[in-house]
């Protein structure tokens, strides 16, 4: 069974930094593409960032400069390393999966969604 494991969310000023990671287990492939989603109280889910297995990258407009996807493809592994972060930062991350990198990274198209991990960012 396929299993996606975010870590890495927390508390945390705003300016400073945090890295999640995911890691997929039980996948005897490599995902085409994965990512992170998150959604803040409120406020629907919204694209963060994106990276397929080639190294193509999408950021959502409001991390732009700010947030840097990292993978390790064979590994299954991707990170997002978020730098100066802001309040408006704060939510529920979720790492996503899909087989297929047609642009762009939707939901709907994500065959394999991690359980989420908390993000807080204090003003």
């Amino acid at each position: 069974q396929v299993r996606l494991a975010e870590s890495g969310g927390g508390l945390v000023q705003a300016g400073g930094s945090l890295r999640l990671s995911c890691v997929a287990t039980g996948s005897t492939f490599t995902f085409d593409d994965m990512g992170w989603y998150r959604q803040a109280p409120g406020k629907q889910r919204e694209l963060v960032a994106s990276i397929t297995a080639a190294g193509a990258r999408i950021y959502g407009d409001s991390v732009k400069g700010r947030f840097t996807i990292i993978r390790e493809t064979r590994e299954n592994t991707v990170y997002l390393q978020m730098n100066s972060l802001k309040s408006e930062d704060t939510g529920v991350y979720y790492c996503a999966a899909r087989l297929g990198d047609r642009p762009p990274f939707a939901a709907a198209e994500c065959n394999y969604w991690g359980q989420g991990t908390q993000v807080t960012v204090s003003s």
